[in-house]
């Protein structure tokens, strides 16, 4: 779980105040708009198809009346070519949330006419089967107003343009093809107007429930000064989410941690409130450049505890080698002395991570810094030394290891209590391996098995891991990050950064070459 997504574009975050403003809903709920109306759209020309056209062509005598005449077969070809062009260029448009909401409304309308000139446009005699109850225009509306939620005033008005399409095609019908005898103007109100006053009055209500659910889940998404707008991962400690301040221009990551007390926060206890208060005014307190800067903590309504992070650009090393491939050396070793001046001040803090993975270190744009690395999520923190305690537990779940088993250090997973900064040694050369090859230092089937691994075997030098050129200073250096018995590790941070510092290469990891990769790769939204 990482507190990070794209860049922040302040054209981009006005756009998305002014589609909240015109629609009421968050974000994440107002970026699905234009998918749920491309499904209607597609829905609507296949069910078109079926209902008007299909039963026909199955039979010779009704193909030929269905082509006899253009009336019969064109506006409802239109209809359904209109809704297969909008379907196909709704979700390629790249259209704001509150422009989509308008052109599906317009499409709306023009669908509904659609729909009431197939079943009225055709020379029958008032009263024709086909002619009696409700049309299918009232389904289409109310099943629109749900699947695209909008203002309830806009709806209303989408709706009562729409109904006008039943005895708008009556009428034309009537004119087209002339009965002998007209009907009676009291009696086309009562069949073809009427029913579709208390239609629109339902698609209002209808429309005012879901607007009403949307806001209540904006309000419900609210944590002090911000506003949860789209969540960006989950794990099993709990969520994060992109925010947005209320009053300033500023993004923002907020992790939540669920609570292991059930209900609201008057369950958490003094000590519960006070452990947390204690690690986020530590973490707070971090100044290195490459931790992730904190911005406000606190506990929610329903008990769950939460951290305000900055928000970044750019992607976690886990991700990173995934997508891209293992990193050369000099670069490997570029990411790993701005992680040891994270922890370098960690150390002086006398706070331990616990939980240096790949996931949690970032590589990102900032500023105008390129492969700028911010160690995220010291939530598994603690204060060097600390005697456990219940509200600790409380926090970091009693009797489970903490940490990682694919990046523990070997006291770690023995479940030892004196755990220091060269666990955190130990997990940066597991990270150091990841991206030198790719792979892990240790697999296994279990984690358990995991565990014993870490803790007993031996683990084989990342240059027998790869085909990538690995210089032996590099390969001894992880090697010595990775010994079992901690007295053989670099003694702190700052050791491990001297050691990489020493480390000398044919052609070094450039500003610009970050910049270049940076471009190639990954360019700038």
């Amino acid at each position: 779980m990482t507190e990070a997504t794209t860049l922040f574009n302040p054209k981009q975050r006005s756009g998305s105040v002014l589609d909240r403003a015109s629609t009421g809903f968050p974000t994440d709920l107002l970026n699905r708009i234009a998918s749920r109306f491309q499904i209607l759209a597609w829905l609507y020309a296949f069910t078109f198809f079926m209902a008007a056209f299909f039963p026909s062509l199955l039979f010779p005598e009704q193909r030929r009346m269905l082509f006899a005449d253009p009336v019969n077969w064109l506006p409802g070809t239109v209809a359904i070519a209109i809704a297969i062009a909008v379907a196909l260029t709704i979700g390629r448009a790249g259209l704001r949330p509150a422009l989509v909401t308008a052109l599906a409304l317009a499409f709306e309308v023009v669908s509904s006419y659609g729909i009431a000139e197939a079943e009225f446009l055709h020379p029958l005699r008032i009263g024709s089967p086909s002619w009696i109850g409700l049309s299918w225009v009232s389904v289409w509306m109310l099943l629109f107003n749900v699947v695209v939620p909008t203002v309830p005033r806009y709806a209303v008005i989408a709706a009562l343009v729409s109904v006008t399409s039943v005895p708008v095609m009556v009428l034309l019908s009537l004119t087209m093809f002339p009965p002998p005898q007209w009907p009676d103007a009291g009696m086309i109100f009562l069949a073809f107007c009427f029913p579709y006053v208390l239609v629109v009055i339902m698609a209002y209500v209808g429309a005012r429930v879901v607007y009403a659910l949307g806001t209540e889940v904006t309000r419900a998404r609210e944590l002090g000064s911000y506003r949860l707008e789209q969540r960006l991962g989950q794990g099993g400690m709990g969520e994060v989410w992109k925010a947005s301040h209320r009053l300033l221009a500023r993004p923002a990551a907020i992790k939540l941690i669920r609570s292991t007390v059930p209900g609201n926060a008057a369950g958490i206890s003094d000590d519960m409130r006070r452990r947390f208060e204690r690690e986020a005014q530590v973490i707070a307190q971090l100044r290195s450049p490459h931790t992730v800067t904190l911005f406000d903590f606190g506990i929610g309504e329903e008990g769950s505890f939460y951290y305000v992070m900055e928000l970044l650009d750019g992607l976690d090393t886990d991700a990173m080698v995934k997508r891209f491939g293992p990193m050369p050396a000099e670069r490997v070793v570029h990411v790993l002395r701005q992680i040891c001046h994270s922890l370098s001040e960690a150390e002086s803090r006398r706070v331990v991570h616990r939980d240096i993975k790949p996931a949690n270190i970032f590589l990102c744009r900032y500023g105008e810094d390129y492969d700028f690395v911010k160690v995220l999520d010291f939530g598994l923190a603690k204060a060097v030394h600390e005697r456990p305690s219940d509200a600790e537990t409380a926090i970091t779940i009693a009797n489970v290891i903490q940490g990682t088993p694919a990046f523990i250090a070997p006291e770690q997973a023995l479940g030892g209590d004196e755990v220091d900064g060269r666990a955190d040694i130990y997990s940066t050369g597991c990270v150091a391996y990841w991206l030198l090859t790719g792979q892990l230092v240790f697999t296994a089937d279990t984690t358990m098995k995991t565990l014993l691994a870490h803790a007993q075997s031996p683990p084989v030098p990342p240059s027998t891991k790869t085909t990538q050129l690995i210089p032996p200073d590099v390969d001894g250096l992880v090697l010595a990050c990775l010994a079992k018995d901690r007295e053989h590790r670099p003694q702190s941070a700052r050791d491990l950064l001297r050691s990489l510092d020493a480390i000398r290469f044919a052609q070094s990891w450039t500003d610009q070459r970050a910049r270049d990769w940076w471009k190639e790769h990954l360019p700038a939204v």
